[in-house]
Order: structure tokens, then sequence, then C-alpha cells
């Protein structure tokens, strides 16, 4: 039975038999595994509620939405733990130092949810404007105290809440968009890699900016030295530049839209490189079959698309759009050149998105190598219970001739 006292927080409990995952660290319990009785599924969404086990050990301090299926999301093991500004400051502050161990620069991901003991909440650092999402119902209940703890933790000079993620309305919370905190630069920037970007926090995709790659196109520009290069779903143009920054003597950008490729433009001719890159509005998928046809060669092809598997039910069919993608994308890449192509579909396992790359390699009769692997950052720490939370994958690839076969 869930039961509140007063001075206690309400108290829910795992069932008999499903305790398993709980007690072996994993931070969410899902609705099946617990007693869903009146007076739980009478608990405010996103409430703080005390976890016990059947027999009514306490487990811990967790936020509770009755009508989710991940139903309870563990913060704290003191189940009376107080969980307000100075509690999220203690996160904050351990987030910020594991990634200024990383990055000199105040340009990244400064909280990635349940890995950085705050779930629901993802934060990117644009310098003294920080970029939030908060998506579920119990860190949207904690919005003023962790408004307050960054004010403790980095006084930023703005706070921009995106959110708009449909993931919130799983929550049953609204989708909005708004500045919470101080005024926004007249034009936000990034820095990366000797390259300057310009970022919307308030309408470009997610929080403005994808810091989850930012390692990667590291990898990327230091092959890009006097190279032709393609950037296919080039969007703001961060491979891109960081490309010409790197020393690329072409680089053609693609995307379909135009209001990304204003930013990139823009982002292009702030790094001092736009004589070098030519960016064209076109559909992926088209303009990879139309180039192929013509026969033309890049010593870099690279190719990073929006999700193809936005739900489990599409995995079947969507995965092979990547297939599809290294199929077309492989023809345009020089002997001896390189392709790199990610998904950031996280209902796509490494193994399966590697075996389309791969089938996709030998339907263009392409041989090769794979020179580096991987996934997001280390500003996008993934907790060791959640390894499908790991959601980015990428590969970069030499590719030999088809004639030396």
């Amino acid at each position: 039975m869930s039961t509140s006292f007063a001075g206690e927080r309400p108290r829910i409990r795992l069932i008999q038999g499903r305790e398993r995952r709980v007690l072996s660290g994993h931070p969410w319990i899902y609705s099946n595994e617990l007693r869903m009785d009146a007076a739980a599924r009478a608990l405010p969404p996103g409430g703080l509620v005390a976890v016990e086990d059947f027999r009514a050990r306490p487990l811990g301090c967790a936020t509770f939405n009755p009508h989710s299926l991940i139903a309870a999301r563990l913060l704290d093991p003191d189940p009376q733990a107080s969980i307000d500004a100075g509690w999220i400051a203690g996160r904050l502050r351990r987030a910020l130092a594991l990634r200024q161990r990383f990055f000199a620069d105040p340009f990244h991901r400064l909280v990635h949810a349940e890995a950085d003991g705050l779930p629901g909440l993802v934060a990117d650092r644009f310098g003294e404007l920080l970029v939030l999402q908060l998506n579920t119902a119990g860190m949207d209940r904690l919005t003023e105290p962790l408004l307050e703890a960054l004010e403790e933790v980095l006084a930023p000079k703005a706070v921009v809440l995106r959110n708009d993620a449909p993931v919130r309305k799983l929550e049953g919370l609204d989708l909005h968009v708004r500045l919470a905190r101080g005024s926004l630069p007249e034009a936000p920037r990034i820095q990366e890699g000797g390259a300057s970007f310009r970022a919307d926090p308030l309408g470009g995709q997610k929080t403005g900016w994808f810091f989850d790659l930012a390692e990667a196109r590291g990898h990327v520009a230091a092959l890009a030295a006097d190279a032709r290069v393609l950037d296919v779903y080039c969007h703001a143009g961060a491979f891109a530049i960081r490309a010409a920054v790197a020393g690329a003597r072409q680089v053609i950008a693609v995307d379909r839209s135009e209001a990304a490729l204003a930013l990139a433009r823009e982002s292009a001719a702030l790094s001092g490189v736009a004589e070098r890159v030519r960016f064209l509005a076109a559909d992926a998928f088209s303009e990879l079959e139309r180039r192929g046809g013509s026969g033309e060669r890049h010593d870099i092809v690279i190719l990073d698309p929006p999700s193809f598997v936005k739900s489990r039910k599409d995995l079947a069919a969507g995965i092979k759009g990547y297939r599809k993608l290294a199929r077309l994308g492989a023809p345009l890449v020089a002997d001896g050149g390189f392709l790199f192509i990610a998904s950031c579909s996280h209902h796509v396992a490494m193994q399966d998105f590697a075996a389309e790359v791969a089938h996709g390699l030998h339907l263009a009769g392409r041989t090769g190598r794979v020179l580096r692997a991987g996934g997001a950052g280390p500003d996008h720490p993934v907790h060791p219970m959640l390894p499908e939370s790991a959601y980015i994958k990428w590969q970069l690839l030499q590719l030999d001739d088809p004639a030396s076969r």
C-alpha cells in the first residue's frame, strides 16, 4: 500500500520479485514493477517519493509519475534527501568538474541526464548562455531550484528552456520554448576546433547545436588538409566548416533546410572560409544519386543523417536507410579516400549499424577498412545500466578503389 505520513514523503513499494533491476543499480523503476494502487495513482506527476522494496526496506528517493511507463527515476539513496537548489548544485559542480578535465573552453554538454545524476535534464553550455531541456515531469517540477542552482554554480547571463522535445508528451507535459533568465546575446556563438559557429538556441534543432559529434568532427578535420570534401546532411555546417578551417581545398555542403544553411553560411564567414565552402539546398539521397551518376570523386565524404529510426516499430525498415546511404556514398569516395557515416538512432545497435554499412559498401563494390568507430564525446557520459542511452554511433573508413580488388 502507498501511504504518506506527516513530515515524510509518500512511499511507493516494489512488487515482490520485481526488485532485482533496481537492486543492481538501475536508475529507473517501471510502472509494472510497483504496487500501483489508488493512492499511488493519485500522486501528482513529478512529485518526490520514497521508494521501498516489497518488505518496506528503503531504497532511496525518486521523482514519480503515475502516468508514465518509467514511473520512478531514482535521485538519491536517502529516501528523505532534501532535493533542493543546494542538492542540485552539488550535482552540477560534479558535472562541471568532469567537463573541465576535457574542455578548455565553455562549449559542451554540461549535464547528460541520468549519467550525471539529474534524470530528465539536458544542459548545453554556449559560453555564458545555457540551454536546457527538461524532459520529465520530475525535472519540470524542479525548474525553479534548478535555475537557482545554475545561478549559484555558473551565474550564466542567460538560460533558455527548450522544452519542445516530443518526449515531454509521454510525461504529460506541454511543449514550449522560453527565455527563463537573463537576456540572449545578439548573436550566440560557439567555438570549436578553431572555427566559429552561429548558434540558434531558440529555433535550432534540439538545444540549437549538436555537441555530441564534436570529437568525431576533430577526427575528420585531421584528414582534411588539401582535401576535396562532400558533406551531406550538413545541417549548420559543423563538419564542413571544421574541414575547411583545417585546410580543405574545397568543401561542398548539402542540406535540405534553408534555415540551417543560412546559419552555416554565416558560420563559414565568421570562420574565414566562406570562399572554400559551397552550400547547396537539396535532398540528400537524390543528390548522392545524381553525383554518383556523374562519376565525381571526393577525398572525404561525410554522411551524418537525422534519425532513420524514430521508434522501435520503425527499426526493420529504417535501419536499411544506413545501407542505402553507404551504397550511395561509397562510389563518391576517391581511391584511398575516407567515408564518415553516423547514426543518431538510439534504437539501432552499433553492431547492426556496422553490418548495414558493410552491406552498403559491398553493394557499391567498395572495400576498405574501419579506422575509427565510436559514439558521443566525454560530455555525453552513459549510465552503466542504461547502455541504450548511447544513441550516437559512427564509423570512419578508408576505401579502396574497385579496380584494386
